[in-house]
């Protein structure tokens, strides 16, 4: 299961009606690259897959594609601002490690 924090879907929902994208879910999924090996990638996105994994989540809907769910089992997604920038923040039980950046995980 993916989860998303109360903090987290509210700036999803903030985005969404200022993007008028209303009733549409949020795509997670991860691809190859960064300083790690994989990176987290988020959009929006109205068209799910039949063989997607759906959740909802304090009102927000996300979808998540059967190869990027295996690297995604029991995330949190969070909302973190602070004084080196604010963004979306993942807490991955099954990462094993993150760049410097934190912009990218391995496993």
């Amino acid at each position: 299961m993916v989860t998303i924090t109360e903090k987290a879907a509210s700036k999803v929902k903030e985005i969404a009606c200022s993007e008028a994208l209303d009733g549409q879910g949020l795509r997670l999924r991860v691809i190859g690259g960064g300083c790690a090996g994989f990176t987290y990638d988020l959009y929006f996105e109205d068209a799910v897959n039949e063989i997607d994994e759906t959740f909802e989540c304090n009102g927000v809907k996300l979808y998540v594609d059967p190869l990027s769910y295996q690297y995604l089992t029991e995330t949190e997604i969070d909302y973190v601002e602070g004084v080196h920038g604010s963004g979306f923040k993942f807490n991955n039980p099954t990462s094993k490690g993150s760049c410097g950046c934190g912009s990218s995980f391995s496993v």
